[in-house]
């Protein structure tokens, strides 16, 4: 078993016995939907922990984005609790890049780009720039942070 999922259930356990019912309730729903990532597919499998991160933060963003709705709709309270879940998660993932860190990154993406095509990649590979940068980065930026840095970068 990955170790992120032992960690969660052990930590969901903790919770419980302490009362805590934001963190309860948030390990359990993230438990869920590693379980549901386990079976989606033709045949059920064993997630590892990069596959495991991997929805831990595509349950963050969701948080997020919940709170950003529930706000805009004057509803403080239920945005407050989205934040928090988010939060609880958040501790779970890898630290997050500086900027100048992530535009080092891309600098080394771009790079590597350029010694395979031997020129420099305008905006037409922004894909390929992305993939590198994306193999680097490995869940320690926001997808649109890093989209945005390559695009700078591209561009001037």
């Amino acid at each position: 078993m990955a170790e992120l999922k032992n960690r969660l259930q052990t930590d969901l356990t903790a919770a419980m016995k302490n009362r805590e019912k934001t963190r309860t309730a948030t390990l359990r729903m993230a438990l869920a939907a590693v379980t549901t990532e386990e079976v989606a597919g033709t045949q059920a499998r064993e997630l590892s922990d990069d596959e495991v991160l991997k929805v831990l933060a595509k349950e963050v963003k969701k948080r997020k984005e919940a709170a950003e709705a529930f706000a805009g709709a004057g509803r403080a309270e239920q945005s407050q609790l989205e934040l928090d879940e988010a939060e609880v998660l958040t501790d779970y993932l890898p630290k997050q890049l500086a900027d100048d860190e992530l535009a080092a990154l891309v600098d080394e993406a771009v790079a590597e780009v350029t010694a395979q095509l031997g020129e420099t990649p305008g905006p037409r590979q922004m894909g390929q720039v992305m993939k590198a940068a994306n193999a680097k980065i490995a869940g320690r930026a926001d997808g649109r942070r890093v989209s945005d840095a390559v695009k700078a970068r591209l561009a001037g």
